[in-house]
């Protein structure tokens, strides 16, 4: 689990309702209804009227992304690349078939296989980074849906305020009500920053990074498909392949030996 984006979540929510208890304020005086219907379904109406259908429950789809840590290891993957490519240098690539199923990681077992059937060099370049870069856009796009969804809500939130003090202005006649309508007019402002700072705009750029991260390990792989249909030395293939690793795992290594 990414324990970050959990505590930073709670945490986020946490010092805004500990601030309002800390000014002598209650919790109730910021929990609204009217003003989270208007907030909540105006941002989500102004969002699906920007995005299409598709991206709208991609981005939701990956929602379980933001809470899960990526793993930045790429030491399994270049191990079961070398495997592979010593046998193929051994035997040949036709020799590789047999181990498929052994493969792990399901781009490099889907890959291997153009490799395989003699596909050509260009051809099975092009046809992985097309999986690549499709893979990283559908992420990217969901994190752009939270982004930009996250510029409608503070907005949203001040047609709600707004909406507020016109209900506040028709009380004029009854000055005892001014003050607390008026504070109610702006829990929808509160509403709308907050859900765009502390929930939507981090989503977004979480997932957006966390693409990155993800394509780190599809760039390992591809480089290890093409090193192995070039029938290069496995040892040469592990040394331009661990350049991913990070630097504190290549440091350990190095120290442990």
């Amino acid at each position: 689990m990414d324990i970050a984006s959990l505590i930073g979540t709670v945490l986020g929510l946490a010092s805004i309702i500990g601030g309002q208890v800390l000014e002598g304020g209650h919790v109730g005086q910021i929990m609204q209804g009217t003003a989270a219907l208007i907030v909540v379904g105006g941002t989500a109406g102004a969002m699906l009227v920007a995005y299409p259908t598709e991206d709208i429950v991609r981005a939701f789809g990956l929602i379980p992304l933001i809470f899960k840590k990526v793993d930045m290891d790429v030491r399994p993957v270049i191990e079961e690349i070398i495997r592979i490519a010593t046998i193929a240098r051994k035997e040949g690539v036709l020799a590789v078939e047999g181990q498929r199923e052994s493969i792990q990681n399901v781009l490099f077992k889907k890959s291997i296989k153009y490799v395989i059937d003699g596909f050509e060099p260009n051809t099975v370049r092009e046809i992985i980074d097309t999986e690549i870069f499709l893979a990283f856009e559908e992420e990217e796009i969901a994190g752009k849906v939270f982004e930009g969804t996250g510029g409608f809500a503070p907005t949203i939130g001040i047609i709600g305020a707004v909406l507020g003090l016109i209900h506040v202005m028709s009380m004029l006649n009854d000055p005892s009500k001014i003050g607390e309508g008026i504070a109610v007019a702006f829990v929808a402002t509160v509403y709308g920053v907050g859900l765009s700072n502390l929930v939507l705009i981090p989503w977004g750029t979480k997932l957006k990074r966390k693409a990155q991260q993800r394509m780190i390990v599809k760039e390992v792989i591809k480089l290890g498909v093409i090193g192995i249909q070039e029938g290069l030395n496995p040892h040469f293939l592990q040394e331009k392949l661990e350049v991913f690793v990070e630097e504190h795992l290549r440091n350990h290594e190095k120290k442990a030996s």
